[in-house]
């Protein structure tokens, strides 16, 4: 089995073209130090994924006492609220600037869509950590730097 890049499952080479055994399929995965398995109480599987096992392809904004909250959707249809238990991290991507990734459960990450990730730079701020100047995106209190404020151009684009 595979996760493609694009979140596609595949099966001895073939997409799997039905969302619901996707979606079990999902609940059954885990990352174990060398390699992503599928879990069963009899069996486990090895599989491929080229880059995240989830995409992030929803994102919901909400104030709550004057706090950002982000929930993200994954492309198997679970939410999970953007904070301290499920973070943001971005890493250079190889020539489309940043790339966003967000913890699901466990050692498990979406990959947020290029789209979303728009918003979340529309949605950012920047802060001084450590006297340095961060540009980055805040939700249930926590702060996700994503570049140093003075090399955004480029970085984010």
């Amino acid at each position: 089995m595979r996760i493609a890049r694009d979140g596609t499952w595949h099966y001895m080479g073939s997409p799997i073209g039905r969302p619901a055994l996707v979606r079990l399929f999902s609940t059954i995965l885990r990352k174990d130090p060398e390699q992503y398995v599928l879990v069963t109480p009899v069996e486990r599987v090895g599989i491929v994924v080229e880059d995240a096992p989830f995409l992030g392809v929803e994102l919901q904004r909400t104030q709550e006492d004057g706090a950002q909250r982000l929930r993200l959707r994954t492309n198997v249809d679970d939410w999970v609220e953007i904070g301290p238990d499920n973070p943001l991290r971005f890493e250079k991507g190889a020539a489309d600037g940043l790339k966003p990734y967000a913890r699901v459960r466990a050692d498990l990450w979406a990959l947020v869509k290029r789209a979303l990730f728009y918003d979340l730079v529309a949605w950012g701020e920047t802060r001084a950590i450590d006297g340095v100047d961060m540009f980055g995106v805040s939700s249930a209190g926590a702060f996700f730097p994503m570049a140093r404020a003075d090399e955004l151009d480029g970085v984010v684009g």
